[in-house]
Formats: C-alpha cells, sequence, structure tokens
C-alpha cells in the first residue's frame, strides 16, 4: 500500500485502484477511511482512482496533535498528496463530509485545482443548515417502503434532539436508495470504521470560514459537477441546488432512486455521469 509523510510527519495511506489519470477521492464521515467508497461503483474502469485514508484513519497514522484533524487543516494533506503525485493539477472527487475539504482546498489553492465532482455533498463549510421540514419532505418520499414507520419515527426523534443511539441506527434505511442486504452490510462495515475522537476533531472551533469559502467558490473558474441522490435525506436535493449554485462553473445532476450514496443504488448510471463529467 503506498503512503507518503504529510509536513507535520504523519503517515498518510492511500488506495490506488483502475488506471488512466488519477483522482483524488476524498471521503466523508466525517473522518472515514476510504474503503467504504469501495471502487466508486465502478468508476476505476473510467479513471485512476486514489483514494485517502485521512490521518488517524485506516492505514493512516493517527497524529499525536488531533487538531491537525480539523477540517481546514485537512488541507495541507490534500496538497502533500497532490504533491507527492506529481500532478501540477489534480481532479478531485468528494463525497459528504469530504465535500468540505475539497471546497476550503480549492478555495486555497485553485491553481492546483482541475476538475471537481462533489457527491451527495455536506454543506456546513459553506454556512448551509437543511432544514427540519427540508428533510421530511424527502422522508416522506419513502412512506411506501416496508421499514418506513419505524425509521419514520426514528427520523422524528433525531429531529427532536432526543435521539438514541437506537434511533441513530433506525435512520439508516433513509441514507440508501434501497435497504437491501447489501446496503445493511455496507452500513454495518461503515459503523464499525467510525473514529468519534478523531470525528469530532474534524469540525472543532476554527475548522469552517464559510464567508471566506463562499467567495472562494465563486472565483473558482474550473468546472464542478454536484451529484444529489433524489431519495437522500442527509443531503437533500434542495439544499445540494443551493450548495451548487455558489460554484461559477457547476452543473447539477439528480440521480434518481438514490440515497446518500449514489454509486451503490445505481452504480451503472452513477459512473456514466460521473465518468464522462472527468473524461
Amino acid at each position: 500500500m503506498p503512503d507518503l509523510v504529510a509536513r507535520d510527519g504523519t503517515r498518510l495511506a492511500y488506495h490506488v485502484v483502475g488506471d488512466g489519470r488519477p483522482v483524488i477521492c476524498l471521503a466523508g464521515g466525517p473522518m472515514l477511511d476510504s474503503a467504504y467508497l469501495g471502487d466508486l461503483g465502478g468508476l476505476s474502469r473510467r479513471r485512476q482512482l486514489v483514494l485517502v485514508d485521512y490521518r488517524g484513519t485506516g492505514s493512516s497514522q493517527t497524529p499525536r496533535d488531533l487538531t491537525s484533524c480539523r477540517c481546514d487543516r485537512l488541507t495541507d494533506d490534500v496538497e502533500a498528496l497532490r504533491d507527492h503525485l506529481g500532478l501540477d493539477r489534480v481532479d478531485l472527487l468528494a463525497h459528504s463530509a469530504g465535500a468540505n475539504v475539497a471546497a476550503a482546498y480549492a478555495t486555497r489553492r485553485p491553481e492546483r485545482v482541475g476538475k471537481v465532482v462533489m457527491v451527495t455533498p455536506s454543506v456546513i463549510g459553506v454556512g448551509i443548515t437543511p432544514t427540519s421540514e427540508t428533510r421530511r419532505e424527502v422522508v416522506l418520499r419513502r412512506e411506501a417502503e416496508p421499514w418506513f414507520g419505524p425509521a419514520r419515527e426514528a427520523f422524528e426523534a433525531v429531529t427532536a434532539g432526543r435521539a438514541t443511539p437506537e434511533d441513530w441506527l433506525g435512520i439508516a434505511p433513509l441514507t440508501y436508495g434501497r435497504w437491501d442486504g447489501a446496503a445493511r452490510a455496507h452500513h454495518s462495515d461503515m459503523e464499525q470504521r467510525r473514529r468519534p475522537q478523531v470525528a469530532a476533531a474534524f469540525g472543532a472551533d476554527g475548522a469552517f470560514d464559510p464567508e471566506a469559502t463562499r467567495a472562494g467558490l465563486a472565483a473558482f473558474d474550473g468546472p464542478v459537477l454536484v451529484l444529489a441522490g433524489a431519495v437522500d435525506v442527509s443531503a437533500p436535493p434542495a439544499v445540494v441546488a443551493e450548495f451548487a449554485a455558489l460554484w461559477r462553473d457547476a452543473t447539477l445532476v439528480t440521480q434518481e432512486g438514490a440515497g446518500h450514496f449514489p454509486w451503490l443504488d445505481d452504480p451503472a448510471r452513477f459512473t456514466k455521469v460521473v465518468g464522462s463529467y472527468l473524461g
């Protein structure tokens, strides 16, 4: 497994899948290792995927100073990886919370960024807060599902701020387009990989500067693909559309039937859209 040493001496691991021009892939979580991304539904047949294990996750070293896991500081690791790969400019694909890292990097080092793909992005870094009603509109689209009743009750508990650990597990079906055996296995594996302390450091005080990031996105002149899942309660389509509007040159695509992990819900559709965009 290839690795590199970050500027502060932390060893960072990454995984290379496929051939072609590299695209650096930033996972969500926040601070999940890259394993849950798999090969992004077969996207590795179109481009070489460089899948990063954030510091403190997966096969990467846990730093002594966990504040280095803060979102804004992770941009230094992206820059170290770009330099390590010998690329003047790099294409980025970011999922969920990883979109905050990608947006910060594009803001700070726009000259180093080629194409950007934001998959069901988190929008905390630009100061957008999805409302409970916006999420509820998405939830109600699933009322024909056999698991809807318990998931709806869990969602309302989370929304009301009285969620138990069981409620957080109970909303899992709402994050997938199909709550089948594959989705259940994917979710279970992800939960086992979570590192709460590292995740808490990601959003610590100072991690986000929404005003500066919004200005940076408006000035960024590269092409951006923003992909929403039509039934994604984590990143509702209306919120993702608001995020896409912040970029100068963004194309918004909503994948029908997809939740928060669209490469699992319809791999062929996902790879066609993203693969065609990346070239």
